[in-house]
């Protein structure tokens, strides 16, 4: 006889979902976490923003120099590869590991460490070279997290706290729980979830949401670019969106192939006091090339080159995407702490202006969301943040259709291939 099983009960092997009793005791310690995640991003922007002040108004005004001269980008980036070196080389921990080695998926480090990386992950927000925060603040509210978690709930397992940390860290850099969930639901894909997703959610959004509102109330981001507004898609706008985000992941996987080599190329001085100087060298002749804007994570640059899409030409366009995509492998490849997301959203944005200046017919806030999109995907891998990154950044509901399809090819075009991360021997992880 065949059994029909009720579909309303649980397939034989798998896990129930849970209750509300036992989810309800994971609602403050995930609070707690997401709220001190958002004041460790914020105060190391505070922080940055500070010193960054100091360093390229303060200090150039009081001697008498162009504060985005050619000779002070070279003396800044510079010496901020001198002090970041030192600290690598002399404090303990060395700042962490190898940033070429690293993601979104943080190790969990000694305390002894976090200070360091705190220190440095300060030095080149404010310095110039082309990094975000996220890895490095990851890193360290992990760690924290999982620290002082063992010690006041020693029953929560230590994977838990990560989890608690990254959603929380990820929702204040964003402003939004939304792009926490994303990122934990990516890579719960492939895990074995005990019983319902969302149960493995909860305190992850819990976490996620408290971070995101901290940063909210306290600094109100924003990543609407403000761009032209953009109506109902067609038939145009989707070749666009298609052709500028495959060549988005194109020319990120340009990056990526590069990667293992340029690395190396910086691991052959073998000293953080020859790498990171012999970097902001670098960094400094690619900023001359590419002009003040290349410099820093990129946020409120892209905000200065979208109030005016037409202000450049495609040439110039061009060459900013490519110094920056240059500043951020040289940076990451030579020793500098930082993430990749934020640079390569400057990258996409700057190739999706760069679009709209050669074919005026290309909507700005087509081009830009695209070229983001396929940017994202190659250097990041992470599809659910590059569909969510890009269609923030333009505020339209009809984008979003024209971001899910243009993510079709350009992902082919990924997958499978080298990430922009390394093993520890060097070799590209895939």
């Amino acid at each position: 006889m065949r059994v029909v099983q009720d579909s309303t009960q649980p397939a034989p092997g798998a896990a129930p979902a849970a209750s509300a009793r036992a989810l309800l005791p994971t609602v403050v310690p995930a609070l707690l976490v997401g709220v001190v995640t958002s004041l460790v991003l914020l105060g190391v922007s505070a922080a940055a923003g500070e010193l960054q002040h100091a360093l390229w108004q303060d200090l150039p005004d009081a001697l008498g120099v162009g504060r985005y001269s050619v000779a002070w980008m070279f003396a800044m980036l510079t010496a901020t590869g001198a002090a970041v070196g030192l600290v690598v080389w002399k404090v303990p921990g060395h700042a962490g590991p190898d940033p070429a080695t690293t993601g979104l998926e943080a190790p969990v480090l000694p305390p002894a460490v976090l200070p360091g990386l705190l220190l440095v992950t300060a030095l080149v927000l404010a310095g110039g070279p082309s990094l975000g925060p996220e890895n490095p603040v990851i890193a360290v509210n992990v760690s924290l997290a999982v620290w002082f978690g063992a010690r006041a709930f020693p029953a929560t397992a230590r994977r838990g706290w990560v989890a608690l940390a990254e959603a929380g860290t990820i929702g204040a850099l964003f402003g939004t729980p939304v792009a926490a969930a994303l990122v934990i639901s990516e890579a719960l894909a492939g895990q074995r979830v005990r019983g319902k997703l969302w149960d493995s959610l909860f305190a992850p959004l819990a976490a996620a949401g408290a971070g995101a509102l901290t940063t909210t109330l306290v600094s109100d981001p924003s990543f609407d670019l403000h761009l032209p507004p953009f109506g109902q898609p067609g038939w145009a706008d989707l070749l666009a969106s298609l052709v500028v985000a495959s060549a988005g992941a194109l020319l990120g996987m340009g990056a990526v192939y590069a990667f293992p080599y340029v690395h190396g190329a910086f691991r052959r001085l073998r000293h953080p006091m020859l790498m990171l100087p012999a970097g902001g060298v670098v960094l400094g002749a690619l900023a001359a090339l590419g002009g003040q804007l290349t410099l820093f994570k990129g946020l409120d640059e892209i905000a200065e080159l979208a109030a005016d899409p037409d202000g450049w030409t495609a040439g110039e366009f061009a060459v900013m995407t490519v110094v920056k995509l240059a500043a951020m492998l040289v940076a990451v490849s030579c020793g500098f702490r930082g993430g990749r997301i934020f640079p390569s959203v400057f990258v996409g944005t700057a190739l999706g202006l760069c679009a709209h200046a050669l074919v005026p017919g290309v909507h700005p806030a087509v081009g830009v969301s695209a070229g983001v999109l396929g940017v994202l995907l190659a250097v990041t891998r992470q599809g659910w943040v590059s569909l969510f990154v890009a269609a923030v950044l333009v505020d339209s509901p009809g984008m979003l259709t024209l971001l899910c399809l243009a993510s079709l090819p350009a992902w082919l075009l990924v997958t499978g291939r080298p990430q922009m991360q390394l093993r520890p021997d060097g070799t590209a992880v895939r």
